[in-house]
């Protein structure tokens, strides 16, 4: 049997972005020829938060990554159950919904 080449993609995946950036705050601004999403971390008690990465699509890349994001979330609460999103909280928990120190 005759494999198919011409359509494969090889990927590389270098250890320094396989370890992935852990963001809680995504912000996604758009304009006419492109999307722009920037991936925040804040910290609680830390009134200051720094992009740690910013991807740039053009509007179908977007599209096709909500798609894709539907498509993966589907499966995920098919196997794990709903995914719940606390909706009507403040979109920034500052406070991270844990217990409040005291000194």
């Amino acid at each position: 049997m005759e494999e198919n080449n011409e359509n494969q993609l090889n990927i590389e995946l270098s250890e320094e972005i396989a370890e992935g950036i852990y963001s809680n705050l995504a912000i996604i601004t758009h304009s006419s020829t492109e999307f722009v999403l920037d991936f925040v971390r804040i910290m609680p008690g830390v009134p200051k938060a720094k992009v740690k990465s910013r991807i740039v699509l053009t509007p179908e890349h977007a599209k096709r990554l909500l798609l894709a994001l539907d498509d993966n979330i589907h499966k995920y609460e098919q196997v794990n159950g709903k995914i719940r999103t606390h909706e009507g909280q403040p979109a920034l928990p500052m406070n991270f919904g844990g217990p409040t120190a005291q000194a």
